[in-house]
């Protein structure tokens, strides 16, 4: 058998993936099938009968080996866990065929795991017939009449790379093709050499001693090649952090060299190549993936140590009140992080200690005692703490725990109405006076400084005058009761005030405004001596300025609002700016005492203001202020006077060589424009000066003859518009100047007085310079 070139291809794969497969020459002849247990797989697989003794031989030494394999590397330190071989779990087939195939028609499924999902594994066929599709199903691409006696599936991705053979019989043979060269064909994905380097896992926090082994590299060969000198580079062996990892250079087989921890590096991706013994590079780099896999080393921890919330008394059973959140570092895709939670503790246990209840998954905390008895009004307490623990491993006995409080506080809603302490108030006031008279006290259950106690106070009757208003007190809930409009004995001895309280909320559905929410107040107004009342207050007259001294300006007119008492009143000036008032003490007249002067500066806007006192005989004397207010009529008693006292003209006559004045009057209309500005009646000034008006307040100034340069006191004479009219003899200094374009130059000098004599000897000087 050993010239079976099936048999040399089963040794020569057992070779490359040193796997020790029970592998027999698939048929011979009419033998039969017969099952063998496989110790990688735990399960049977069909291999040929054996033919002679020879091969049983065989059999039985290879079985040994295969069992005593699997023992090692169960026992061996960091083999996977769950006994996962990256490759076929099958690697031959029995295809027997009755006729020619049809394109897309399922022949067989092949076995075949990656460790790893088979997320990225690709297969390829010997005969590119056929294709494995996304099922492991061997389909042909096309119709197929005839095929070789041997298909070499290929399976690879980043985690593996294996093969498995298909014996194929029912179909007329393709070729003489031997399947050693089928194996020697030169396939797109075929090299001489390949490098396995199959995934590796270790548990995290191992314990010394150090290294220990995780898993082999493997050269396969399939022609006698050079030494291979196995490498490691990567995060983890070369770069930071180094050295956790190492490999054999002989061997291929990779260890780890001290403890690590899952929660600071899960994964690490190295790579495995070979050289020879001058360095240069044989296989790979290929990559090899270390996951390290987690311990239950980390307990769940609460994101806040202190958790609040609040539940509405009279909430339904199952009212959801807050959520609790852990965390755990551990690996979530294990039970290691896996939290369940609950209540410990329940702080106080009344009325039942079993008031919440938290989902175990989800941490949610909802209320379970009834909504008749979850009652802020009638619980121990309103608030509640509970110790909640988390624990992990999904709360198995041996998970690891993390703790945390919950405060739960049962929040107020309006079931009480607030109520008055008493049916009646009662209260006494003096007349006259503001402020407040009396406190209302209330009474209500529900939750102090919450809009369902804060109370609302409302005079619904006994108020038409809106003599009284009621404001709450923030401090204690309380309703003020205060007069805002002065109370009359007089007038009225006796309120009676019926008042309501309620609440800024409204009360829910079921209760009401009862009896209790409303009070009655009985207020007693005091009588005292009240003060005179000027009327009218204040009193307006109207009065000519400069009138003779004690001409009557006003009569005064003040009551007694003690109607029921007969007091004499008697007058006083209380306030006369300006002195020029006095009154009669009994009879109130107001007569003047020195001349009005609407001009003078007590008088604003044409008013004067005096104030005056009224005391009556009462005991004690009440007095009260009245006021007196003068307007002011104007008369023609301020001459007029002209403005600016200083004018400029230059020394060249001429029409556009004028100067503006104007006239003022402290008087008012009539009494003082349109003005009469003239010149002075002095004679010859009019051979020099012409005076002529601009409009009712302004005239202007003309040069009538050069002059030389100097300064002159010109007469002029203003008349106001009163009547009579006034008059003011009045000089204004002209400066006749010399002018350019740019600037005057005016003489400093006194002035001249403009006289005959002087304008004479002006003309006789500027005739002879001529």
């Amino acid at each position: 058998m050993a010239d079976d070139p099936r048999r040399n291809a089963f040794d020569l794969q057992a070779e490359q993936m040193n796997w020790f497969d029970l592998k027999a020459p698939q048929r011979s002849g009419a033998d039969s099938f017969v099952q063998h247990y496989d110790s990688r797989y735990k399960k049977y697989v069909n291999v040929s009968k054996l033919t002679d003794s020879r091969q049983q031989i065989q059999l039985v030494f290879i079985s040994l080996t295969a069992v005593l394999f699997s023992v090692l590397q169960i026992a061996q330190p960091g083999g996977r866990a769950d006994g996962c071989v990256p490759g076929f779990q099958v690697r031959n087939y029995q295809l027997v065929l009755g006729g020619p195939l049809q394109k897309g028609q399922p022949l067989l499924q092949v076995e075949f795991d990656d460790c790893a999902g088979n997320e990225d594994v690709s297969f390829e066929v010997s005969d590119p017939s056929f294709h494995v599709d996304g099922d492991l199903n061997l389909v042909p691409r096309r119709d197929v009449e005839s095929c070789g006696p041997v298909l070499l599936v290929h399976g690879f991705g980043s985690h593996v790379d294996d093969r498995a053979q298909v014996d194929v019989s029912g179909l007329p043979v393709r070729s003489e093709n031997t399947l050693t060269e089928v194996l020697g064909q030169k396939l797109r994905y075929r090299s001489k050499r390949a490098l396995l380097v199959p995934p590796m896992i270790v548990t995290e926090n191992q314990r010394a001693p150090f290294p220990r082994l995780i898993g082999k590299s493997h050269v396969i060969l399939t022609e006698k090649t050079v030494h291979h000198i196995f490498r490691l580079t990567g995060p983890g062996a070369d770069q930071y952090p180094n050295d956790l990892f190492t490999i054999d250079t002989e061997t291929g087989d990779v260890s780890v060299s001290r403890s690590l921890d899952r929660e600071t590096i899960d994964s690490y991706q190295l790579e495995v190549s070979t050289t020879d013994s001058s360095g240069n590079v044989l296989e790979g780099p290929v990559i090899l993936v270390v996951t390290v896999i987690d311990q239950n080393d980390n307990r769940p921890i609460f994101k806040e140590s202190l958790y609040t919330g609040e539940v509405l008394e009279g909430s339904p059973t199952g009212t959801t009140v807050m959520t609790m959140t852990a965390f755990d570092a551990d690996d979530p895709a294990t039970d290691n992080a896996v939290l369940r939670y609950n209540i410990v503790r329940q702080s106080p246990d009344k009325p039942s200690p079993n008031m919440f209840y938290i989902d175990a998954e989800k941490g949610d905390i909802v209320t379970v005692i009834s909504p008749s008895l979850l009652d802020r009004e009638t619980l121990p307490t309103t608030t509640y703490e509970l110790e909640i623990v988390a624990k992990d491993m999904a709360g198995s006995e041996v998970g690891l725990t993390g703790t945390a409080t919950a405060t739960i506080t049962i929040t107020d809603k309006n079931d009480h109405a607030p109520e008055f302490t008493h049916p009646l108030f009662e209260a006494r006031v003096h007349e006259g006076s503001r402020g407040v008279v009396v406190n209302l006290t209330v009474d209500d259950r529900d939750d102090p400084a919450t809009g369902a106690w804060r109370a609302l106070y409302s005079i619904i009757s006994g108020d038409p005058k809106q003599s009284f208003e009621v404001q709450t007190n923030p401090d204690n809930n309380e309703g003020m009761l205060s007069v805002v409009k002065p109370l009359d004995y007089e007038t009225t001895a006796f309120h009676t005030l019926l008042i309501r309280v309620e609440n800024e909320d409204p009360l829910v559905p079921d209760v009401g405004y009862g009896p209790s929410s409303t009070a009655t107040v009985h207020v007693t107004v005091e009588d005292i001596n009240e003060g005179p009342v000027f009327f009218p207050d204040p009193l307006l007259v109207t009065r000519m300025e400069n009138v003779p001294v004690g001409s009557f300006v006003a009569s005064l007119n003040a009551s007694d609002p003690d109607v029921l008492e007969i007091q004499s009143i008697r007058y006083a000036v209380l306030s006369d700016p300006a002195a020029w008032l006095s009154v009669n003490p009994v009879r109130g007249t107001v007569n003047t005492s020195a001349s009005l002067d609407r001009e003078s500066p007590y008088v604003h806007a044409n008013k004067y203001t005096a104030l005056f006192v009224a005391t009556d005989n009462g005991t004690p004397p009440a007095t009260g202020t009245g006021t007196l207010i003068i307007h002011l009529e104007d008369y023609n008693d301020n001459a007029p006077f002209v403005v600016p006292s200083v004018a400029q003209v230059c020394e060249d006559a001429g029409d556009m060589n004028v100067a503006v004045v104007a006239g003022r009057d402290k008087d008012l209309a009539p009494n003082a424009a349109p003005f009469k500005i003239e010149l002075g009646k002095q004679p010859g000034l009019d051979k020099t000066w012409r005076v002529t008006r601009i409009n009712s307040t302004h005239s202007q100034i003309m040069l009538l003859q050069s002059l030389k340069k100097a300064n002159y006191q010109l007469p002029l004479l203003i008349t106001d518009s009163g009547v009579p009219p006034l008059s003011n003899s009045t000089e204004v200094k002209v400066q006749v100047c010399i002018c350019t374009k740019t600037k005057r130059y005016c003489s400093s000098a006194h002035s001249h007085r403009t006289s005959l004599v002087v304008l004479l000897s002006t003309l006789l000087l500027v005739r002879l310079c001529l």
